[in-house]
């Protein structure tokens, strides 16, 4: 059995690992600060409040949603992400970053042309319910492993490649805005050494401010006086439609694509993330944020993975707290930076959300077409990208039931062999 295997297989068997013990007293955390932990904290805290926001915003835009609904969601995503954050890195001494599913964000965008926002809180809720009854349950692993992730990722490439078609539109209709943010992200994407020290989404977004500037059509809404964030708590509204075509989806996506991905993330840095109270955390923080109008909580991995980039690993949880704490006072904010992002020209938006996801969106298609299950793989990335409704269920959902079945008629040895695998 690999080293790999038995973590799992005794993550398994506890319904909570057990935190580190002593808990680190304010003398430890003084000691194990440092100025590089803390720039891997605000570099993780960039990260996530550039490209990501992007995309909720673009997804809101294109619902429908009110700035103050929109920054209600932000407010959910920072502050309360950020508390779960502070308190995870304390308890179990490693970076363990909360924030939202960004797969699943996208998910919603398509669900709000035929679903009240209402409708989609409801949904948001009965996720984090799921989660945390699975988390509870310990059948966190079974379910990660049900859905191969080959089927899982030709979802998840289906639902970004709208991001993708987006960037090229801005770009071809406002190659003024798009195109020194395109242009400087691929220099510093090619030059690694300008890459370590100013990320590429990071400079894109600052050469787009400067051509936004220069342009002079920024534009903030005058009415918008508001700083300081007042979260709009939302009734859920229960619909069958929304739970069929959101929840397991959404439930998908935090637990199989996110948390799978933040979990290997940390494994690779040496860190063993507690699999089962990381599932029970986003659950009962995905039922949290949904009463403020945020999408479901995740243990993210490209964050992760940058606060893990650099220093000792036993001092990393100092980095996954500076960037917890950052969160909060975003999310305090939350108001005045969703403002900002709105003044900006859509194509803006368009590029810097389109320029976060490439990257996912190319380690989506390697990884749903580089192996087994490849023809489930690609009806269910056909079947996604049609945006096909079925008893006004969206076509994410059709897009996993066509491909497992597909998979499950044609496909029978690979669902063999990996069964051998994980024997």
């Amino acid at each position: 059995m690999t080293i790999e295997q038995t973590e799992r297989t005794d993550s398994g068997n506890r319904l909570f690992e057990p935190p580190v013990r002593p808990f680190p007293t304010v003398r430890r955390m003084a000691r194990d600060f440092g100025a590089l932990y803390a720039a891997n904290g605000l570099i993780g805290l960039i990260f996530a409040a550039t490209g990501p926001v992007a995309v909720i915003l673009a997804v809101g835009k294109q619902g429908g949603l009110s700035q103050a609904q929109l920054a209600s969601w932000i407010f959910g995503v920072f502050l309360l992400n950020g508390i779960l954050t502070v308190l995870a890195c304390w308890a179990y001494r490693q970076p363990l970053s909360f924030f939202w599913t960004i797969p699943g964000t996208v998910l919603v965008g398509p669900a709000l042309d035929h679903l009240a926002w209402p409708e989609v809180v409801g949904a948001f809720l009965a996720t984090g319910v799921l989660i945390l009854v699975l988390g509870l349950s310990g059948w966190v692993g079974r379910v990660m492993e049900a859905i191969p992730m080959p089927i899982v990722m030709g979802m998840v490439a289906g639902v970004f490649l709208s991001f993708g078609l987006d960037l090229v539109h801005a770009l071809v209709g406002d190659i003024a805005i798009a195109g020194p943010m395109v242009l400087l992200f691929l220099l510093l994407s090619r030059r690694s050494s300008l890459g370590r020290w100013i990320p590429p989404i990071i400079g894109a977004l600052l050469v787009g401010g400067i051509a936004v500037a220069l342009s002079g059509r920024f534009a903030p809404d005058p009415a918008a006086t508001q700083w300081i964030a007042t979260p709009m708590l939302q009734a859920p509204q229960w619909s069958w439609q929304a739970m069929l075509e959101l929840v397991v989806p959404l439930a998908i996506t935090v637990l199989v694509v996110q948390n799978g991905q933040g979990v290997a993330v940390l494994r690779s840095a040496g860190h063993t993330a507690p699999v089962n109270t990381v599932a029970i955390a986003c659950g009962a923080w995905s039922m949290l944020t949904s009463f403020v109008g945020s999408v479901s909580t995740c243990l993210t991995g490209p964050t992760n993975a940058l606060l893990t980039a650099s220093g000792q690993r036993s001092r990393h949880y100092i980095a996954g707290i500076s960037c917890g704490v950052l969160a909060i006072v975003f999310g305090l904010f939350a108001p005045l930076f969703t403002d900002l992002m709105l003044a900006t020209p859509g194509a803006f938006i368009a590029t810097l959300g389109g320029l976060a996801m490439l990257r996912v969106l190319q380690s989506s298609f390697v990884t749903a077409f580089n192996g087994r299950f490849t023809f489930g793989a690609l009806i269910t990335f056909v079947v996604t990208v049609a945006d096909v409704e079925i008893l006004n269920i969206g076509s994410a959902f059709w897009g996993l039931l066509a491909g497992l079945t597909v998979s499950w008629l044609l496909e029978r040895s690979d669902f063999t062999t990996l069964d051998e695998e994980r024997a």
